[in-house]
């Protein structure tokens, strides 16, 4: 019998692929589970310093819904890097403009802070329409 507690190495798990449709899903429960499955929360061979997660698909990002008010009331912000630069955009302004920024900004604020979770972040794959590039690799349904 084992004495120790097994940790995960770098090469001990192989993503799979997994896509997600986002029609008529709300975006926070969507986003929540989605960076669980990038994350590798989902196996029981997670380990918190490791990749252990899976590639995943968004689609229909344009498609998703927010609860209450917060198409006018949740604000986005971003700096141009210049003075007075402070850009101001409502959920709304953002679905239409880009609707997958909405979210790739919800998941990537639910992923660790450092250069896991920018490793991490790079397993998401958001679209807006149905159509993704993503056909080889073969990805199964993923249920949220």
């Amino acid at each position: 019998m084992k004495k120790y507690t097994t940790s995960a190495k770098e090469g001990d798990v192989q993503g799979k692929w997994f896509i997600a449709d986002a029609d008529g899903a709300v975006l926070g429960r969507l986003a929540s589970g989605v960076a669980a499955r990038l994350r590798g929360k989902h196996q029981p061979l997670f380990t918190p310093h490791v990749d252990t997660g899976d590639f995943v698909i968004v689609v229909n990002a344009e498609k998703v819904r927010l609860t209450g008010n917060k198409w006018v009331q949740k604000e986005y912000h971003h700096h141009t890097g210049y003075i007075g630069g402070l850009k101001t955009a409502t959920a709304r302004e953002v679905l239409e403009k880009r609707p997958e920024e909405l979210i790739r900004h919800a998941v990537k604020g639910m992923l660790p802070k450092n250069k896991l979770g920018s490793r991490l972040f790079r397993k998401l794959k958001v679209y807006a329409g149905s159509d993704h590039p993503h056909q080889a690799q073969n990805p199964e349904p993923l249920k949220l």
